[in-house]
């Protein structure tokens, strides 16, 4: 018996292991060359594992949520199985065969039997509980992202195929609301386990990383958006059926952008092995993005060189294809500042976690109109506040404070945004 071992290939970046997020094959299966066999995820990426030969697989190198090194055994596969197969199906019909061979030939086809036709209650296809999933690599993708077992979702495509909206549904389904129990003041003893797995390993290992490495501090300053909004409200009416519709993150970034030349050491990452602090003039802001699978950040690129409409437009794309986890790996990396909102659930104040290495994060708390005094008498105004975090190893107070009220200029005099 010839074998083949696969090993965790080398994903470049400096990758010095990843996690086993989903197996494609199980010991037994038959497998054609590049046939997908597994899916590991690095820092960004969920990456699918083809394999190189043919053959029968042996044994898998661990479970899915194993950390795998890169060169570690991924699976064995015997490359003289699959030679085996097709010599036994190209035996002569007449000829004695072996218990093993018999066992192996294919059964007389059945009479064709017409098929049904599909009535818009049951329009999803049936797959025997053993086979494996039909499904496309992006769709394979964002169900690892979203933890979701292909295995048990029902495919409406033919034959059987899964497709994002099935996804959609099974997500839909999962998270129903359950009827209510028949007294519900009655005692409740259940208890689940959750493997922490996937993204939401990651993205717990990057917060504990960024708060063990990075000494934080908060400054909140309270903006007064009134003019904004008026302004906002008047563009989209204008042209929002003709252009991107804005929203508040736009005019944010918008305003970071006029605000960061006079603060280089604002928008810059900090390499504290090294001990370099890299200032960039590109302005690369990451939108932090809530999804099924957890926190992420795509990366809005070169905002110093878009307006408002194409950074608007770009924003919605971004954060669609992170929620469908179809956000690919550059679309992830490069960040040099982060903003992060939490939109109206966002609160009065909050003390976000600076996405490493960079050395600052803008979060926007929730607009809400409040009594102000103006020139002596008490007027109703649209306020928010700002809750910034920076890396005290390289930016002081004073220097944080002197960049949000930059911000806050740009944003309490909105013309100032379309001035250079």
């Amino acid at each position: 018996m010839a074998t083949h071992a696969i090993k965790v290939p080398d994903l470049g970046e400096g990758i010095a292991e990843v996690e086993l997020v989903a197996w494609h094959v199980q010991p037994g299966d038959t497998v054609i060359e590049d046939q997908v066999l597994a899916d590991v995820m690095t820092d960004k990426a969920t990456v699918e594992i083809p394999s190189p030969v043919a053959g029968k697989v042996l044994a898998l190198g661990g479970e899915v949520g194993r950390q795998m090194a890169v060169g570690a055994e991924l699976i064995r596969i015997d490359v003289g199985a699959s030679g085996e197969t097709e010599a036994v199906r190209a035996a002569p019909a007449q000829a004695p065969a072996p218990a093993a061979a018999i066992a192996l030939a294919p059964a007389p086809a059945p009479a064709p039997i017409p098929p049904p036709v599909p009535t818009p209650a049951s329009a999803e296809r049936t797959r025997p509980s053993s086979a494996k999933p039909l499904a496309s690599p992006a769709v394979r993708h964002r169900a690892a992202l979203l933890g979701i077992d292909l295995r048990q979702v029902p495919g409406s495509g033919d034959p059987g195929r899964i497709l994002h909206e099935d996804l959609d549904a099974w997500l839909v389904r999962r998270h129903a609301p359950q009827p209510p129990t028949a007294s519900p003041l009655a005692e409740r003893n259940d208890e689940e386990a959750v493997p922490i797995t996937g993204v939401r390993r990651r993205i717990a290992q990057r917060m504990q990383d960024a708060m063990r490495r990075i000494p934080h501090f908060t400054y909140v300053e309270e903006i007064d958006v009134t003019e904004l909004e008026l302004l906002r409200a008047r563009i989209n009416e204008r042209w929002g059926a003709e252009r991107a519709h804005l929203t508040l993150l736009p005019l944010l970034v918008r305003a970071v952008v006029l605000a960061v030349p006079g603060f280089p050491q604002i928008n810059a990452r900090f390499d504290d092995e090294k001990g370099v602090l890299t200032r960039h003039g590109a302005v690369h802001v990451g939108i932090a993005t809530q999804t099924p699978a957890g926190l992420m950040v795509p990366v809005l690129c070169h905002a110093e060189a878009r307006d408002l409409w194409s950074s608007a437009t770009e924003i919605a794309r971004l954060a669609e294809a992170a929620r469908a986890g179809r956000a690919t790996r550059d679309e992830l990396s490069g960040s040099t500042i982060t903003v992060t909102s939490l939109g109206a659930l966002g609160g009065i104040a909050s003390t976000p976690i600076i996405n490493a290495p960079e050395v600052a994060i803008v979060g926007v708390n929730r607009i809400v109109q409040r009594p102000v005094m103006q020139g002596g008498a008490v007027v109703a105004r649209r306020m928010m506040n700002l809750s910034s975090s920076f890396d005290h190893r390289v930016v002081d107070g004073q220097l944080a404070s002197e960049f949000i009220q930059a911000v806050r200029a740009s944003l309490e005099c909105p013309a100032l945004l379309f001035v250079e």
